[in-house]
């Protein structure tokens, strides 16, 4: 729903502004929050029978027309709201003083919990990061996070980081009336939707970025190299986190909980569930095609090293015929063979060559050089 930058790592402090807004202390320790943004409001829209109404109210009186009516609901999108602004959204739909301090922090497991009348659903955000070549410091895939308040008349939706924008999510399910009719889950199961169509997505890239890397790997000229192949198994560790831990929320809103989706829902959630199934079963599988990869680079490397080391035995072994001969020779005993003959110079010469384009010879045909 939102489109604006941002990198779901960068951390800062709760400050006291938000403490003083929710009654706490203002010398207790803080947690750790993300950049604020002073345009934190996306959007936000009144939807009637899975129509969404003109203009753009504020957050407080489209909740409270949305009360008035039936089958109504609001829906307002947050990307890195500052505290004061996310406590301001929380006096206003009744969100408890957990929820606002979970929604102003980054980095939260995929989870689905209820927190009284509101339940809180947590996705990873991910996002390819377009790059020329894969080096020891490339970044591959961007992530950040997602929640999702959903109450019985109105759902919250918080983004922190740049991937993932919701712009299209709502775009999309506005244009399925039928399903959006079934109140704030609908929004659910498209944001749900949405970030396993990303994982797919990113899956993709991440498939051709592995089959070149793959290529370089056994290519005669090799150019991959052991930085760049832990940079790749990083990035797809970080990918992992995002991913797996999505099935345990899915596999519970698919089923049957006593204060989920309606039952209109379930089997769109199921679907999603079976997306984000093909999604791990990739994401596992690169990640053992990664490790072979990093195995065989390795298994390289030690082949190299090997025969590094017979050609430098191979050519100890010449070296040391010649230091041989010189050395018996330049003993100057008295009585030694050949010192006082006419050609015992030109003979020594030829002698340490002869024997070394024999050892060559022999080291070449045996592989050693």
């Amino acid at each position: 729903m939102d489109q604006q930058p941002g990198r779901a790592r960068r951390r800062g402090r709760l400050p006291a502004l938000l403490r003083r807004a929710l009654g706490q202390p203002t010398h207790s320790a803080p947690p750790a929050v993300r950049r604020a943004n002073p345009d934190a409001v996306v959007d936000c829209a009144i939807y009637v029978d899975g129509q969404r109404q003109p203009g753009r109210p504020h957050y407080t009186d489209a909740y409270a027309r949305s009360r008035r009516g039936r089958r109504t609901f609001v829906w307002l999108g947050l990307h890195d709201p500052a505290p004061a602004v996310m406590a301001a959204v929380g006096r206003t739909f009744g969100l408890d003083e957990f929820s606002v301090t979970q929604a102003l922090t980054d980095g939260h497991r995929p989870t689905l919990q209820r927190h009284g009348d509101v339940t809180l659903l947590v996705l990873r955000t991910a996002g390819y990061v377009e790059h020329t070549e894969l080096t020891d410091t490339s970044e591959v895939i961007d992530t950040g996070d997602v929640m999702a308040f959903l109450g019985d008349r109105f759902v919250v939706t918080v983004r922190h980081g740049a991937a993932g924008a919701l712009t299209a999510v709502r775009e999309d399910i506005q244009r399925r009336p039928a399903v959006l009719a079934e109140g704030p889950w609908a929004v659910a199961y498209a944001v749900c939707a949405r970030m396993v169509e990303l994982y797919l997505e990113v899956a993709g890239h991440v498939e051709t970025d592995l089959e070149r890397l793959e290529e370089t790997v056994f290519a005669r000229e090799r150019s991959a190299d052991i930085p760049q192949i832990y940079q790749l198994k990083r990035e797809i560790v970080e990918f992992k986190r995002a991913v797996l831990p999505a099935q345990a929320p899915l596999r519970a809103l698919a089923g049957q909980p006593a204060d989920g989706p309606p039952a209109a829902l379930r089997r769109w959630f199921a679907d999603v569930e079976s997306d984000l199934t093909r999604a791990v079963d990739r994401v596992s599988t690169y990640d053992d095609l990664l490790n072979s990869i990093l195995q065989s680079r390795l298994a390289q490397l030690a082949v190299d090293q090997n025969n590094d080391m017979r050609k430098i035995a191979a050519w100890a072994a010449i070296a040391a015929t010649q230091t041989a001969v010189a050395g018996i020779y330049g003993m100057n005993f008295t009585h030694m063979p050949e010192l006082h003959w006419r050609y015992g110079y030109g003979g020594a010469l030829l002698l340490m060559a002869t024997t070394a384009l024999v050892l060559h010879r022999l080291f070449r045909r045996s592989g050693w050089l």
